[in-house]
């Protein structure tokens, strides 16, 4: 007898960039676990601010771990996108209906996107075609509390699971930490940039090296559209992005600067 496609529940590829042991990993697995078929596939090691990198020279190895809760669980020893497109290549038995990344360890608002890891991932699987989600909680310590979001967290999954998402757009959602969320508003990124300060430090040997303490610089402060402005006012932030990062508006006066005649 044909297989009835109708009938087999949905499959959700999820992955991060915190790696397979983050407890936010795990919380997503949680709150989606009803929703469908669950994979996992996540880097053996934290990959946070990997941004779209994936390997080239080097080997990639799958190794299937103990599943949990019902998903079935792999790491590679890669990067997040690494992840995507090896578990699409190797691992998945078919096109996912959903692909959920995270739930981050920290905040992916503004232009932080840009270096996101987490978004990596979600970006790669948008270009295959496959509705996409980023989640990220404002807080970075292993001990977060995830749960207060988390009937919104199955929500948003479960409204992109029944509805899709537009050709060439997935989701960045941002959740404001350490309270229940007022609610979820769509909205644009907040401008900003990065101050890339870094502390200088003497090794035993008095050579000198530094570590990264930037900071995001809200550019957009009066304005009450951006994730930056609704995080703060306790609400869960979602963005709708594409991996098209072309200026359309701007093709026009750049053609009449640029182009040259036949």
């Amino acid at each position: 007898m044909a297989e009835n496609h109708n009938d087999r529940r949905p499959l959700i590829l999820i992955s991060n960039d915190d790696s397979i042991n983050a407890p936010g990993l795990l919380r997503l697995v949680d709150y989606v676990r009803y929703l469908g078929d669950i994979i996992v596939v996540a880097p053996e090691d934290p990959h946070s601010g990997m941004s779209s990198a994936f390997t080239v020279t080097d080997a990639l190895r799958i190794q299937s771990r103990d599943d949990y809760n019902g998903a079935r669980m792999f790491t590679v020893n890669g990067t997040p996108v690494d992840c995507v497109k090896l578990g699409l290549h190797a691992v998945v038995p078919r096109k996912p209906d959903l692909m959920l990344a995270g739930i981050n360890h920290g905040s992916n608002s503004g232009t932080s996107i840009i270096y996101s890891g987490t978004m990596g991932a979600v970006l790669e699987a948008c270009m295959e075609g496959i509705p996409a989600v980023g989640f990220s909680l404002t807080h970075h310590s292993v001990k977060a509390d995830f749960s207060l979001s988390a009937p919104m967290v199955t929500e948003i999954a479960s409204k992109v699971l029944s509805q899709g998402l537009p050709h060439g757009v997935c989701l960045n959602v941002n959740i404001p930490a350490k309270v229940v969320p007022a609610g979820i508003r769509t909205c644009r990124a907040a401008r900003g940039r990065w101050s890339d300060g870094y502390c200088r430090y003497l090794d035993p040997h008095g050579s000198p090296f530094y570590m990264l303490k930037g900071r995001f610089i809200n550019e957009d402060l009066d304005a009450v559209d951006t994730d930056e402005y609704w995080l703060e006012r306790g609400y869960i932030s979602v963005v709708p992005v594409s991996p098209d990062m072309t200026m359309s508006s701007s093709i026009k006066e750049m053609g009449q600067r640029f182009n040259t005649s036949d």
